[in-house]
């Protein structure tokens, strides 16, 4: 079966099934073509794959919206809890010369990049806007280093679908897919609006993932981890996002 035919046959499908309540019966189409997400098994996991399936398959290589500079938000909001402890403050008097983004897991060349090194990779600019869950959002420029390059460097190993990326902060951390890792407009980010990437805003590193909800840009990148299975980190939900209530996969 080519491509086109299967995938009218699984939106087909998915849509059919969906309309007639038996969620159930979505899930186990989705299976068929490897498109279950790693929250699937919570309340409304039957929804969470529906979701995903359906998405992946119309969307995997579509673009986020880009914006013209005139419509960078004057007064962006930045959230979260930036109590970041006598350890970040120490790096951030350094100048972040000491931050490292190390890269692990299922990797032929496993590898760890100091900030300056990333400034000297190959870069891509975006203005595209951050959306939150709680209804706030803002556009702006951002600018860093194409997640697909810094996997190429590693070299992953052809098992590898999703890569698990950790944040300083403790506790908080996430994972995407291969369709998004390489996805052109996903970059591991150093520069906001011109300058660098503010501390408020996630700097020295942040992955930008403009395709989904907000919470999957997650600041103070440290470290990425290349598997074939999510079930190893965290609860398996493939975030800490499902573990506080929210969905794994937040495409917008």
């Amino acid at each position: 079966m080519n491509t086109m035919s299967r995938r009218r046959l699984l939106t087909g499908g998915l849509a059919t099934v969906a309309g007639a309540s038996g969620l159930a019966m979505a899930a186990k189409l989705a299976a068929r073509y490897g498109l279950i997400p790693p929250d699937s098994g919570v309340l409304y996991g039957a929804g969470e794959t529906l979701t995903y399936a359906a998405q992946r398959l119309l969307t995997r290589h579509s673009l986020a919206r880009e914006f013209a500079a005139s419509q960078i938000s004057q007064y962006p909001f930045a959230n979260g809890n930036h109590r970041l402890g006598e350890e970040f403050q120490r790096l951030e008097k350094g100048g972040f010369a000491e931050w490292r983004l190390t890269v692990d897991g299922m990797a032929a060349r496993p590898a760890a990049f100091s900030v300056a090194q990333l400034h000297s990779f190959p870069w891509h600019s975006q203005i595209t806007e951050i959306a939150c869950e709680e209804g706030w959002s803002y556009i702006a420029e951002w600018k860093g280093v194409p997640l697909a390059h810094i996997l190429d460097l590693v070299e992953p190993l052809p098992q590898v679908r999703y890569v698990v990326y950790r944040s300083f902060q403790r506790g908080w951390w996430d994972s995407i897919d291969m369709a998004d890792a390489l996805h052109p407009q996903t970059i591991v980010a150093y520069s906001m609006n011109g300058g660098e990437l503010p501390v408020k805003f996630g700097g020295p590193l942040r992955l930008r993932v403009p395709r989904q909800l907000g919470y999957k840009s997650v600041k103070y990148i440290t470290r990425l981890t290349l598997t074939d299975n999510l079930k190893g980190f965290g609860k398996g939900l493939g975030s800490a996002g499902p573990e506080a209530g929210y969905a794994w996969y937040a495409g917008i």
